[in-house]
């Protein structure tokens, strides 16, 4: 895929500035341009992480959607502002611990990657670019619920 798709503003978010066209892995490559924002949003308040997280999923439907038609296939593994959405969406669950910030990275990538049901039936029936954020974002929430009993079990002191 040529690097020539990010002058086009559309692909150059929807393939994270270009983290989506690493060779390998391009998925993890997305996740990981969403850490410094994760990181920088920790001690914010929730409600403006919650913010943040809704309208990167707003814009995610219509910027990957129009990315898929563009590149004319069903979330093209070089699209991964979905990535970025659900990991961001994935913190969510946790303030102010930065290594949880590692555990939600590897949960987000394990459940992204395995897609445990339903989540693999979500990302085969539902089409466009709500369907492309879905399944991250039901990532995001299994990853999301073991980051919450990883603080139940091991509260920050």
């Amino acid at each position: 895929m040529s690097p020539r798709l990010l002058l086009n503003p559309i692909h150059f978010f929807a393939l994270g500035a270009g983290a989506g066209l690493a060779p390998r892995a391009p998925g993890t490559a997305g996740t990981l341009v969403a850490v410094p924002l994760a990181w920088a949003m920790l001690d914010w308040p929730f409600a403006w992480r919650v913010a943040v997280v809704i309208a990167f999923v707003v814009a995610g439907v219509a910027l990957c959607g129009a990315s898929a038609r563009r590149l004319g296939t069903h979330d093209h593994p070089a699209i991964v502002f979905d990535e970025i959405t659900g990991f961001l969406a994935a913190c969510l669950a946790f303030e102010s611990r930065p290594l949880m910030l590692l555990l939600a990275f590897v949960l987000f990538r394990l459940f992204d990657i395995t897609k445990p049901w339903p989540i693999r039936d979500a990302d085969h029936r539902i089409g466009g670019g709500a369907g492309i954020m879905l399944d991250d974002l039901m990532a995001a929430a299994y990853a999301a619920a073991c980051l919450l009993m990883v603080d139940i079990l091991l509260p920050a002191t």
